[in-house]
């Protein structure tokens, strides 16, 4: 799993066995840094650390050296424009999950190599993800097409006439 622009979210690794993080931000590489205090967070949430590979990479993720295909999941929260550097890392099959926060989930919805395939629905704090009747996400609420040169003029995600938490795409291309 590849989680571009994760600040110091480490909660990927209490589901997922193998993730590698990546972020700029100074704060993020000392978190990180600090393995003792990653290990008691895994620790305090059920995990036992050397069931973990926790890697991180202190980079901007426009830049990174790694594995063409190599991750089956790529994680866009709050974070930017990732899948557009960062879906090549992703293998054909492997999947996208985006917030709608930052414009990702919108470039992702008019990419090429991706299909939708989820809407992650959250209520009360339970999460759920919804694989029937997807026509109704992903629709602007105002009369626009929706381009990846419109996406980063606006610098924002575009609202929805029913909105999601996150939404899932898998890769074709």
């Amino acid at each position: 799993m590849l989680y571009p622009g994760s600040y110091v979210d480490l909660a990927a690794s209490f589901v997922y066995p193998s993730v590698t993080y990546v972020d700029m931000d100074k704060r993020a590489n000392a978190f990180f840094a600090d393995t003792e205090a990653i290990d008691q967070i895994l620790m305090e949430h059920g995990v036992e650390p050397e069931e973990r590979d926790v890697r991180f990479i202190h980079s901007d993720y426009c830049s990174l050296d790694l594995p063409v295909q190599g991750f089956d999941l790529l994680i866009s929260l709050y974070a930017g424009f990732i899948s557009e550097p960062c879906t090549g890392f992703l293998r054909i099959g492997g999947y996208l999950l985006v917030s709608p926060g930052h414009g990702d989930a919108a470039i992702a919805s008019v990419d090429k190599r991706y299909e939708f395939v989820g809407a992650v629905l959250s209520h009360d704090g339970d999460y759920r993800v919804q694989t029937a009747d997807l026509g109704r996400y992903l629709i602007p609420g105002k009369q626009l097409m929706v381009t990846p040169e419109l996406i980063h003029q606006l610098s924002r995600g575009i609202a929805y006439t029913n909105p999601a938490f996150a939404y899932v795409f898998k890769r074709t291309h």
